[in-house]
């Protein structure tokens, strides 16, 4: 009994502790999405696409060198929101 309730802490713990870890380095995170996204062979991007994400994911690292981690996230928020609703998010997700 005692093991299953110390096992239950530490996995709760282990749990609950992983989200703050994370947003540590949510700069890097979005960063490797962008890198991930452009390599995708299941993401079908035109070459412009790839061009303007080559360049937020530069913009994004020397924003992040710099120290600059709000820069960095809002970025890369930025651009995989586009990516994610198709435009750019001020014209309600409508694709371009």
């Amino acid at each position: 009994m005692k093991r299953t309730a110390l096992t239950g802490l530490f996995l709760t713990a282990a749990l609950l502790g992983s989200p703050v870890f994370a947003a540590d380095d949510l700069c890097g995170a979005n960063i490797a999405a962008l890198k991930n996204a452009e390599a995708s062979t299941t993401t079908n991007l035109t070459g412009d696409s790839k061009t303007d994400i080559e360049k937020t994911v530069a913009d994004a690292t020397a924003a992040q060198k710099s120290g600059n981690d709000k820069e960095c996230i809002s970025i890369t928020t930025k651009k995989i929101t586009e990516l994610k609703t198709g435009g750019d998010g001020s014209d309600g997700g409508a694709a371009k």
